[in-house]
């Protein structure tokens, strides 16, 4: 299904693919030939073809867990207007878990931004945040950045991007998005989907193929091929969002007459152009991909890449459910107990529950399928449920016109409104042990909104839209929907916008400084952050062996989000439900610092610096975390400010998982350190790292520097720590302690 060719490959004329270089221009003049190069090299001020790009993008989106954050910094670092179109959508925090007026005072505090610096406000439950880039932001050849990582939006020939909330505010302060020129990956299409197989399928299929081999890290995916013809819009959208989960940087398509039928039928005919590679394009590897034999798959917990087909599965059910098991305990010793091979009922795998939602999995496609695979069925009055997410209120109005909605309820289905609390923990939480399947991003531990400290457990595994449609008609017993005949007679989708217009507050270009904000109670601003002293001193307050620590394990999904504007009550979760003592140990340390800059330095603290050799009154003192691959999967900063809050000055780690995470740490003052990859760590919780000289070193430009490592028992042993790939602004935002001050600094 899926081939991975680790070597460079010419484009020629956008249909035959050659390798040998014979007469052929040189790789890095070919790879301006890129639909991704012409993008970038548009949208990169620095206006040369070099190794550098700041990037300035055309529009942005955040939601309801992230806008308020950003314009708070915004805020305190000089914004006075949006200028380029803003989308603040309300499709994370519509469920308050932890009841009170939190949510809708941060839904209020965002429409009185969009009034006051002309920002576009999309209501609760009106639409998931990329459908509405996708019908409403979207123009071929731009690039859009949004503070989710699931920002993607190539399958319609706009690059999309996924970063920290700090990104964005450099954008609203007409600052830079700078990258190392990328390389670029061509994923070449050939074929046709067979009826049953969808959207989920093929992506889960190439998460699967490049995860963790690393394949398209921080590279641009450019899909091409005859294949493409086959897909219809939704199918691409669908493949497409989920590149975030091979940890590229980005994504772009071709474009044809499917896509310009996209944008006349959204009324916006203008935004399309028709992207084509240049007649001899460079790409520094490929990804072939036979649509025709994609089979039925299923992602099983903990992670999109832990992918086999349904066939495989009900095949060898007690074999593969205990490798599953085997990986929850070593996750959660016994913490928890994990019984998944219960689910095996006369030899077949059975689930509890189904899901589709989201920006992947409520597209009006796949609503369409499941019904037609419903329709005249039951889900039954088992242990057995389902419930179906329209992605906006277009696609929710389209399905109740074309008798989708109908057909889904007769089946049992519980239809809900836009809303992307299912792919992060907020509402439709299974029972404990319980397995769901689901369209929707990802399965990633505590993700689903479970509490392994608390003996709470649930497992999601992903499946795509039609196959646990058949596994609904089939009492749960997981089907793949290749077994099943079915017909969708559903008529195509046609978008119908009258109810944006009614609802939909766009105010870019009508900004009115006049317009108070309204805070809720819960709105709080940043706390003070310290500039980095002279040297550093940091104790490891948290020690994670695991391969990969995601983002969900820094700062847990699920009702924390309803904090996400008080960055001190959130910080109160950091690493909660994977190092719970984490929290006490880092406001420990901070307390020690805080004495230490009133003049009087604690006992253990003296002691510390005394082995170290280094004075109180230019060493700072904070936390630090160390994990091996840190950072895989949301854009969520809070990740990184809630280390930060809590007193946070470093992370050290072998690789971070993702650009977005180590860019949020720079963000917010926390020093990205690497190892070498055959440096042994031996640290551990308590223990001290000492770094002489460091801001110094920062602002010379150095990319590595000598440190100790100090242990509890008192004995020291040499460090050596890298802080490569900075640049000049990064330096100094890491020197000035956060983004906020580095903006303060440069308006005194």
């Amino acid at each position: 299904m899926v081939e991975l060719i680790p070597h460079g490959v010419y484009l020629l004329g956008g249909n035959r693919i050659v390798t040998d270089p014979a007469g052929l221009p040189s790789p890095d003049e070919s790879r301006e030939n890129t639909i991704a190069y012409g993008i970038l090299r548009a949208h990169d001020v620095t206006g040369g073809k070099g190794r550098k790009m700041r990037i300035r993008f055309d529009a942005m989106v955040s939601h309801d867990i992230t806008y308020v954050g950003i314009i708070q910094t915004a805020r305190a670092s000089g914004l006075e207007s949006f200028p380029i179109p803003y989308a603040m959508t309300n499709c994370h925090n519509s469920l308050c878990a932890v009841g009170g007026t939190i949510n809708e005072d941060d839904h209020v505090f965002g429409l009185s931004a969009a009034k006051k610096y002309g920002g576009i406000y999309v209501p609760a439950n009106q639409a998931v945040i990329h459908q509405y880039a996708r019908e409403a932001l979207t123009r071929c050849g731009n690039m859009i950045l949004g503070s989710d990582s699931h920002t993607r939006y190539g399958s319609l020939g706009n690059m999309g991007v996924g970063e920290g909330g700090g990104e964005l505010v450099k954008q609203l302060l007409r600052n830079t998005w700078d990258i190392n020129a990328p390389e670029v990956i061509l994923v070449w299409l050939e074929g046709k989907p067979r009826k049953g197989i969808g959207p989920h399928d093929v992506a889960i299929s190439l998460v699967k193929a490049v995860f963790e081999n690393g394949f398209v890290k921080n590279k641009v995916l450019e899909f091409a091929g005859p294949g493409v013809a086959n897909l219809p819009i939704d199918f691409r959208n669908g493949i497409d969002v989920m590149t975030t989960e091979t940890t590229c940087l980005s994504s772009i398509w071709v474009t044809d007459e499917k896509v310009e039928e996209y944008y006349r039928m959204h009324g916006r005919a203008e935004a399309f152009k028709r992207l084509q590679p240049g007649d001899c394009a460079w790409y520094d590897g490929m990804i072939r991909i036979d649509l025709g034999t994609q089979e039925s798959m299923i992602a099983l917990p903990f992670h999109p890449s832990n992918a086999v087909t349904i066939h495989e599965l009900q095949a060898h059910p007690a074999q593969v459910l205990a490798a599953v098991e085997e990986d929850a305990r070593r996750r959660y010793g016994d913490k928890v107990e994990v019984n998944l091979r219960s689910k095996i009922i006369d030899g077949k795998v059975v689930a509890d529950q189904g899901i589709i939602a989201g920006c992947s999995g409520g597209t009006y496609d796949n609503l369409s399928e499941a019904a037609a695979i419903l329709k005249g069925k039951s889900i039954g009055n088992d242990y057995f449920t389902m419930s179906a997410y329209p992605q906006s209120t277009p696609v929710y109005l389209a399905t109740t016109r074309g008798h989708i909605a109908e057909e889904l309820l007769e089946a049992g289905v519980v239809i809900k409104p836009a809303f992307c609390g299912p792919c992060f923990g907020a509402g439709d939480v299974p029972a404990n042990n319980g397995l769901s399947i689901r369209h929707t991003t990802r399965n990633f531990p505590n993700r689903e909104g479970s509490k392994p400290g608390q003996g709470q457990i649930s497992l999601v595994a992903l499946m795509d839209a039609r196959s646990f449609a058949a596994t609904a008609a089939n009492g749960g017993v997981i089907t793949a929907a290749t077994d099943i005949d079915y017909t969708d007679e559903h008529a195509p989708y046609r978008f119908d916008d009258r109810i944006y217009r009614s609802r939909i507050y766009n105010g870019f270009g009508h900004a009115d400084p006049s317009v108070e904000l309204r805070y809720g109670p819960n709105i709080k601003d940043w706390p003070v952050m310290y500039p980095m002293q002279e040297n550093m001193l940091v104790e490891l307050a948290a020690v994670i062996r695991d391969p990969v620590t995601t983002t969900d394990e820094l700062i847990p999904s699920g009702e924390t989000s309803s904090y996400r504007s008080n960055p001190l009550k959130l910080s109160e979760f950091a690493l909660s439900r994977r190092v719970p003592e984490y929290v006490g140990i880092s406001k420990r340390i901070q307390a020690e610092d805080l004495a230490r800059r009133k003049g009087a330095t604690p006992e253990h603290l003296q002691k510390v610096l005394k082995i170290a050799g280094a004075d109180a009154k230019d060493t700072s003192f904070g936390s630090c975390v160390f994990a091996n691959k840190p950072g895989d999967g949301s854009a969520r900063e809070q990740a990184a400010s809630c280390q930060k809050v809590l007193g946070g000055d470093a992370n050290i780690c072998y690789e971070y998982a993702t650009k977005r995470y180590r860019s949020n740490c720079i963000n917010w003052g926390i020093v990205p350190f690497t190892l070498a990859p055959e440096a042994e760590f031996n640290g551990k919780p308590g223990d001290c790292i000492f770094v002489p000289g460091l801001r110094k070193a920062l602002l010379d430009g150095k990319e590595e520097i000598d440190a100790q490592l100090i242990t509890t028992e008192g004995s020291i042993s040499p460090l050596h720590l890298y802080f490569t790939n900075l640049t000049a602004e990064e330096r100094e935002i890491l020197a000035d302690g956060c983004l906020m001050n580095y903006y303060k600094n440069r308006r005194k």
